[in-house]
């Protein structure tokens, strides 16, 4: 018979950003806290995922401002990638995040567990034995990297989780999929020097943006000379001591040192108990309703277990969400699309809100108008000798639904088009605001104006 723990307030199954989001929120609210982590708190954002990414980018982009100084009147050469030294500053940056969060957790007071946790009752998380009961469970496993069927890792044939872990930069490499992670990773190899190839079985890279920002994003990396194959499928692949051979389901095949599979994340449900609980699973995702509950007992999900965008930042606030829920303060339900969206590569692709498609498909196909402002125009950009656009979504004669940008650090922008989708802002409310000169932000400023009808760079 298992052990009997503690009695909080709330476990939570999880410490990543949803789970440790749930966590923080709830003892600020006053509520006692048990947080059950298997590995390490911060889950794969700080460990595996965001945190150690951008840190590979941001080497990444100095590499290629070393390569290009001379460009701006600046004598540099760029004597190699040294990966030791790469992956030092990677974990430092790590690590410093790391003590931080648990430093927080600890002053909060919440009681971290230690090991893999399974729901055994509505109540009752059960870890190495021992049971832990709370009057509200948290459900936060977070994912895994995702593979095909039949294809196995190991070797040459990598996930992010190796990828990140490199100590070498491979001459060439084979990329499974042109979502987010796989033209992450694109864009720091080919940086690094490596040739690189995308695989992507649907007919554009970056394929859940708005298809105008897509076929941009195509173009920049084929001028940045980053191969692709789009809509066909992967077939499979051998590997020996020389690299991977991979074949397509047209016959294609290529050669490369290493082949990375990014063919999207799978949500961590399995042999957790979950479903002898009684709570409802589609293929392996925890299904919720509106307020995050499962409709078992006190049990609610946050995170990538739970369908939809699977990004740190939406677990993040779907933890502060459930916290308040179940302290009563009633907080507003999160609206998916108004959840802002970034590929941190080179060019950056950020959006929040409807694409145009999908803004028609709601609104109906009449009744959107759109508005592309060219960074051509912005003069910040051109000091950054960056290319690339904004577009805005509106509902005819009413706000704006959707802000979709592609350019260097336009994801810093999204902040400004979070506030506009999500307050459903009107063009005339935005061009009425005053933004800085010369920043990249005025870009937003003067695509409203256009949008507007009243357009200051831009043409009629």
């Amino acid at each position: 018979m298992a052990d009997t723990g503690t009695a909080f307030d709330i476990v939570v199954l999880g410490a990543g950003s949803g789970g440790y989001a749930a966590a923080l929120r709830a003892a600020q609210l006053g509520k006692t806290v048990a947080l059950v982590e298997a590995d390490k708190v911060g889950g794969t954002c700080l460990h595996n995922g965001c945190i150690p990414t951008k840190a590979l980018l941001h080497a990444a982009e100095l590499a290629d401002n070393a390569r290009d100084g001379a460009h701006f009147g600046v004598k540099t050469t760029l004597e190699g990638i040294d990966m030791a030294g790469v992956n030092q500053y990677k974990d430092t940056v790590i690590g410093g995040l790391y003590k931080g969060l648990q430093g927080l957790i600890k002053s909060r007071k919440i009681t971290v567990i230690e090991g893999y946790g399974r729901l055994v009752a509505q109540n009752t998380v059960e870890v190495d034995g021992t049971r832990y009961t709370g009057e509200h469970i948290v459900l936060a496993t977070g994912s895994y990297a995702r593979s095909l069927p039949g294809l196995e890792i190991g070797g040459r044939v990598i996930t992010s989780d190796q990828a990140l872990q490199l100590d070498w930069v491979p001459k060439s490499a084979i990329i499974l999929g042109g979502g987010v992670i796989g033209s992450e990773f694109a864009s720091v190899w080919k940086s690094f020097g490596a040739d690189v190839t995308i695989i992507e079985a649907l007919p554009h890279l970056v394929p859940n943006e708005d298809v105008a920002l897509s076929k941009a994003f195509e173009r920049a990396f084929r001028k940045r000379g980053i191969a692709f194959n789009l809509g066909v499928r992967f077939q499979g692949v051998t590997q020996d001591d020389n690299g991977v051979h991979v074949t397509l389901e047209d016959g294609k095949t290529f050669d490369a040192d290493v082949l990375l599979v990014a063919v999207g994340r799978g949500p961590r449900t399995g042999g957790l108990g979950y479903e002898e609980q009684g709570v409802t699973l589609d293929r392996g995702f925890v299904i919720t309703d509106e307020r995050l509950h499962t409709g078992v007992g006190n049990v609610y999900a946050v995170g990538d277990i739970v369908p939809g965008l699977q990004l740190a930042h939406r677990g993040f606030a779907q933890g502060i969400f459930v916290a308040e829920q179940i302290a009563g303060l009633n907080p507003p339900a999160i609206v998916e699309s108004g959840i802002p969206r970034v590929t941190y590569s080179h060019p950056e692709v950020a959006s929040v809100g409807l694409t145009e498609a999908g803004a028609k498909e709601v609104h109906g196909e009449d009744a959107v108008e759109v508005l592309e402002y060219n960074l051509a125009g912005n003069g910040k950009s051109k000091i950054l000798d960056t290319a690339g656009f904004i577009k805005l979504v509106r509902q005819k004669d009413g706000p704006v639904v959707g802000v979709h940008m592609i350019g260097d650090r336009v994801g810093e922008l999204i902040g400004e088009g979070q506030l506009i989708v999500n307050w459903e802002a009107y063009p005339e409310d935005v061009a009425s605001l005053v933004h800085a000169h010369p920043t990249q932000n005025e870009a937003l400023g003067e695509a409203h104006l256009a949008l507007a009808g009243k357009p200051l760079h831009a043409h009629n």
